[in-house]
């Protein structure tokens, strides 16, 4: 069984409003040394599956067909052998 951590984040060209807001939210409390924030979204999932490379086929494709936008988002992630 694998634990998959996925890092879902938005693509460079893409304007981040809840970053900005973030951002400006920061400043007001004092963190002026902020220059930039860009929001995202994390998740993990288990995945019971024995074979490394299949576990990373799944993800693969939880990823690309439900997970992201792939027009406006990026993703990366990690699997994490778990022991039963």
């Amino acid at each position: 069984m694998f634990l998959a951590k996925i890092y879902i984040t938005l693509k460079p060209s893409v304007n981040d409003p809840q970053g900005l807001t973030i951002k400006g939210g920061l400043h007001n409390l004092g963190f002026n040394s902020v220059n930039s924030v860009r929001a995202g979204k994390y998740m993990e999932i288990n995945v019971n599956e024995t074979d490394r490379a299949k576990a990373e086929e799944q993800v693969r494709g939880m990823c690309e067909q439900l997970l992201t936008n792939p027009i406006i988002e990026d993703f990366r992630f990690e699997l994490e052998a778990i022991k039963d």
